[in-house]
């Protein structure tokens, strides 16, 4: 009962009335009852970014169903359709050893999103380094051929979809690196508004008429300003750089507005809110930084917004913590506060 389904996943999925009927069906039969045992133990479903443990864990689950499977490659096993000869036999094993509790053994996510950061971990297209100026080239004669057929371009170009999708955004138009002018910090502002106010308008249809009166720039609440915004259709707009520029544009702006210009990270008050942000972060216990959160942090060293915060800690490791590339986060986060808490508030 399609009705029924949908109604038990709601318990786990705030947004489930968004789904499509044949998303739910799939997702009665592969997650439901995953959720009801995390449930059991305890655990709420996650959205959001995947986290070092699950990653591993992952990682675990693909190469156990490798072993009992008898297949040779992760390749094989999440991107079928490059071996299509194999391709029956393929299917006949995921049937038989049932792939997609094996997949998702263990995380509390629903399996879509599991198996798709499985294929994000493991397509050898993903790691290929920087687009030679030939294959720049390549991709623009693709697209016109295929249009925005990602996939169509991914298999011609022997890359990921996101990967090709991402830098055809950078290379389309001429893009500009300098110093952004008034003119196009202006289209940001307004890019941005427009898509928020729709966004918001759909969600509250009685709230557009009290943001047409507003006089201000910071015409919606704080939360708003930090979800998820559509960036490619924002670059779009803005006509002039690329999605990944205009994301940091406006975080920046952000910052600048919502901290009043206050110089958070001057003189003692400085030293003061990075003692408070390591302290803040260790009580955590995050093992990961897709654990931590942010928002409740900005409170930490002021009332900034989350990008703030996190480009703060950014600095912070990367000025005081040796070779932290190679340091997993709850490394970095003892490091920090067991050498360098100590000389900060010494320093105090």
């Amino acid at each position: 009962d399609l009705d029924a389904a949908r109604q038990e996943l709601e318990e786990f999925i705030p947004h489930v009335k968004n789904i499509s009927d044949s998303s739910i069906k799939k997702m009665a039969g592969r997650d439901l009852t995953r959720f009801k045992e995390f449930k059991k133990q305890g655990i709420a479903v996650k959205f959001g970014r995947f986290t070092q443990k699950e990653n591993k864990q992952i990682q675990k689950n693909v190469e156990e169903f490798l072993a009992l499977t008898g297949l040779d490659s992760a390749e094989k096993l999440l991107f079928t359709s490059r071996y299509p000869e194999d391709k029956d036999t393929i299917h006949r094993l995921k049937t038989e050893h049932h792939f997609c509790e094996k997949i998702s053994e263990g995380i509390p996510r629903p399996w879509r999103l599991i198996y798709y950061r499985a294929r994000k971990m493991f397509d050898p297209n993903n790691y290929k380094g920087r687009y030679t100026e030939e294959e720049k080239e390549q991709l623009k004669k693709y697209q016109a051929l295929h249009g925005n057929d990602w996939k169509k371009i991914s298999e011609l170009m022997s890359r990921s979809n996101l990967s090709v999708a991402m830098k055809f955004s950078e290379i389309k138009s001429a893009i500009n690196y300098g110093p952004w002018t008034k003119e196009e910090t202006q289209k940001l502002m307004n890019a941005v508004k427009e898509v928020m106010r729709r966004k918001l308008e759909a969600e509250n249809p009685g709230s557009f008429s009290s943001l047409e009166q507003s006089n201000t720039d910071l015409w919606i609440e704080r939360e708003k300003l930090h979800q998820q915004l559509p960036w490619t259709e924002i670059e779009t707009k803005v006509g002039s750089r690329y999605w990944r520029q205009c994301k940091q544009k406006w975080n920046s702006i952000l910052t600048s507005k919502l901290t009043k210009g206050q110089q958070l990270y001057k003189g003692t008050s400085g030293l003061q809110a990075k003692i408070n942000l390591i302290k803040r972060l260790y009580e955590t216990k995050a093992e990961d930084a897709s654990e931590v959160n942010w928002d409740e942090l900005s409170h930490a060293i002021g009332d900034v917004p989350r990008a703030y915060v996190q480009t703060k800690f950014y600095r912070l490791k990367v000025s005081s913590v040796p070779l932290w590339k190679r340091k997993t986060f709850s490394e970095i986060m003892d490091y920090l506060y067991e050498k360098k808490l100590p000389e900060l508030e010494e320093e105090l």
